[in-house]
């Protein structure tokens, strides 16, 4: 009898979970064919199986507990993800930036609610809605794209941190626009003093009792232990935030803050990742469980005006802010295409307004359907945000605004007419800097075309023959004399826009050598079409490099190692595509049979020890040759016969395996 009470209690949220999950994963199966993000898809879900959809899920309040460990599991791992080095080091962006976009973006949106007929606390909490991003989406984006280190990646990162932490209060002032709170300035002096001691006990524990701990944990080498450790400060910190009664996701962020300034930060995060995911999709299905699809399809018309207004008045926000800290109009239009969208915190938050009722149920879908639009078009825009920020740019505009654009002062390159045979470097970031400085070095001729503004005005402020431009416009190529340079270095990050580099080059002259660097080798092929005559893909050379070393520790010849190399790059990285048997056949390495190694000698007494090497017959007993000896910091590799091994001494020598093994035998304490 107590088996079935507990089997019918358990089956309704058991069911529940597979029929999410399953309906779930088919969904986003789908979604993924459509490069539709997978938010996207647990919000579909939740609006299918959903009361406006087909009424699958029964234990809804089963679903909302799991979210809520969702959310808590989410702020836990921002946190960690980030530490307060870290945010010092981007704080102007972070501060400045992010404070202005998050501004901005109220100020603009509740003006915009208030006219459209809000109370003025409500049309300030809609503000609060459309002021935050998709941390989720757009970060998951920009890493898989390469743009993270970019400067306007970076710019993006600093403004959705700000983001991540204004929720927060943001989450506190929403009881008081509902009313909630009789004496606003006594809340708010008693939230900034709680406040105040949370983050003091934050810094405390993040400098003193929680890196303690972990190493204290880690030492134990139990994995379980360890993540038992890190659940169990996230919810601790969490619940005592609650008791003071602050958020319990406030309380997890601090948890993550404390734990990424210790040395065991990314391990934590690599544990909970799993369980985020897992708790997380419950938030997003849970939220899209309140969507109603045909509210959608009726009133589509005011939907898709609506969600063109967030855009307009989210870009324009954004590209205010990203100019406020010096960056230029490119930089900022890039940030604005990136964060336009309405993020999955404002989900949340839309969640508590509507508890609080400051959302009626219509304002609440169609906040839903705009959320679920600016997110479902963002990977498409923002993966030709640059293209789209670069048109922009290149419109024809009158010379006084463009005065107002800032450019009039970027310093013009002088080129000598007659220069040639010399160097053209497309971007300036890493690998344009090194090869500058390589070409400086052997005294070739370079000129330099980069899009950021800051930089050209730096780098030519040092003398560097560089100039702003797009290098896919042919009068910016003519202008640094591409029809007579030698060859033409295409180093940017962005994949689309090397294309149409290369493309515009091979319009304008045959003449230079084009070398184009890219992320991935899929790349090569089209811009080998393109007309690029090498292509150097970033993932293939790191593992030339990895391969090389590994290769000289087996003491393969130093020319075979060449040789390989040599040919795999003559192929285009062919090699790195063949399996191992192909691989087998195409090219034999015969590795040799010995190794070479370092043996400390642990004893004061033994068959070689303190035995001249002639009378040790160390060669004629096992087979192997001393080199070296490392003694008192001394190598000698000059060896006598009469020199004997010694307590303490390094003994390099060369030797079968096997043999080697045997010697170690001889030289080591057992």
């Amino acid at each position: 009898m107590l088996n079935f009470i507990f089997a019918s209690i358990e089956l309704p949220m058991l069911s529940d979970i597979v029929l999410i999950f399953g309906l779930a994963t088919l969904v986003i199966l789908v979604f993924m064919r459509l490069k539709i993000p997978t938010i996207i898809g647990f919000l579909f879900t939740g609006a299918l199986a959903g009361p406006y959809g087909l009424s699958l899920v029964q234990a809804s309040a089963t679903v909302e507990v799991l979210s809520e460990i969702g959310i808590i599991l989410l702020l836990f791992v921002i946190g960690m993800e980030f530490s307060l080095k870290s945010l010092m080091a981007i704080k102007k962006a972070v501060f400045i930036g992010g404070a202005l976009q998050v501004s901005i973006t109220i100020l603009i949106s509740s003006f915009v609610a208030y006219f459209l007929g809000f109370d003025w606390n409500v049309a300030v909490f809609i503000g609060f809605l459309f002021s935050l991003s998709s941390t989720a989406i757009v970060l998951k984006l920009l890493q898989e794209s390469g743009q993270i280190n970019t400067i306007p990646g970076r710019t993006t990162l600093a403004i959705l941190i700000f983001q991540d932490i204004v929720i927060v209060p943001l989450m506190l002032f929403t009881p008081m626009l509902a009313g909630e709170s009789d004496n606003v300035a006594w809340s708010l002096f008693l939230m900034a003093v709680k406040g105040t001691a949370v983050v003091i006990l934050t810094l405390l524990s993040a400098k003193y009792l929680i890196p303690t701990l972990l190493y204290r944990i880690a030492k134990t080498r139990n994995e379980e232990l360890f993540l038992l450790s890190i659940i169990v400060t996230c919810f601790a910190v969490a619940y005592l935030t609650s008791l003071l009664g602050l958020s319990l996701g406030l309380g997890a962020f601090l948890a993550g803050l404390i734990i990424s300034e210790s040395d065991y930060s990314h391990h934590a995060t690599g544990k909970i990742l799993p369980f985020r995911e897992v708790f997380l999709s419950f938030f997003f299905v849970s939220v899209g469980m309140l969507f109603d699809i045909g509210f959608l399809f009726v009133h589509l018309v005011p939907i898709l005006l609506l969600t063109v207004l967030t855009f307009a008045v989210k870009f324009i926000a954004v590209s205010i802010s990203v100019r406020a800290i010096g960056q230029g109009f490119k930089e900022a239009f890039m940030v604005a295409f990136s964060i336009f969208q309405v993020g999955e915190f404002s989900l949340l938050l839309a969640k508590v307004g509507l508890n609080f009722e400051l959302l009626d149920t219509e304002t609440y879908q169609y906040f839903l359907a705009i959320s679920i639009l600016t997110m479902a078009i963002t990977p498409f825009i923002l993966n030709k945000k640059e293209d789209i920020s670069c048109a922009i740019l290149n419109l024809p505009i009158p010379s006084r605004l463009n005065k107002k654009f800032g450019n009039e002062n970027l310093p013009e390159l002088k080129i000598d007419a007659g220069i040639k045979d010399h160097l053209v470097i497309i971007g300036y970031g890493l690998n344009g800097r090194n090869l500058s400085k390589a070409a400086k070095s052997a005294q070739i001729p370079y000129t330099i075309i980069e899009m950021n503004p800051k930089t050209v005005r730096e780098e030519a402020a040092k003398g560097e023959p560089i100039t702003y431009g797009d290098a896919a416009n042919e009068s910016v190529l003519e202008h640094v004399n591409i029809n007579k340079a030698r060859v033409a270095v295409i180093a940017i990050s962005n994949a689309d826009a090397t294309k149409r580099i290369v493309s515009t080059i091979r319009h304008v002259t045959q003449n230079p050598y084009i070398i184009v660097r890219t992320r991935y080798v899929n790349e090569i092929e089209e811009n080998i079409k393109l007309g690029a005559d090498e292509v150097i893909p970033e993932e293939f050379e790191t593992s030339i490099e990895i391969f090389t070393r590994v290769l000289a520790k087996y003491l393969i010849p130093r020319h075979d190692i060449e040789d390989l190399t040599q040919e795999i790059r003559s192929f285009n990285y062919e090699l790195f595509r063949l399996t191992p048997s192909e691989i087998a056949l195409k090219k034999k390495i015969e590795l040799p049979e010995i190794n070479f190694v370092g043996v400390l000698v642990e004893k004061d007494t033994g068959k070689f020890i303190n035995t001249p090497l002639k009378d040790a017959k160390i060669r004629e007993t096992l087979g192997i040759n001393v080199v070296a000896i490392r003694r008192l910091g001394k190598t000698l590799t000059e060896i006598s016969a009469e020199e004997k091994l010694k307590l303490g001494d390094v003994v390099y020598v060369v030797g079968r395996p096997e043999a080697l093994e045997a010697f170690e035998g001889e030289m080591e304490i057992d």
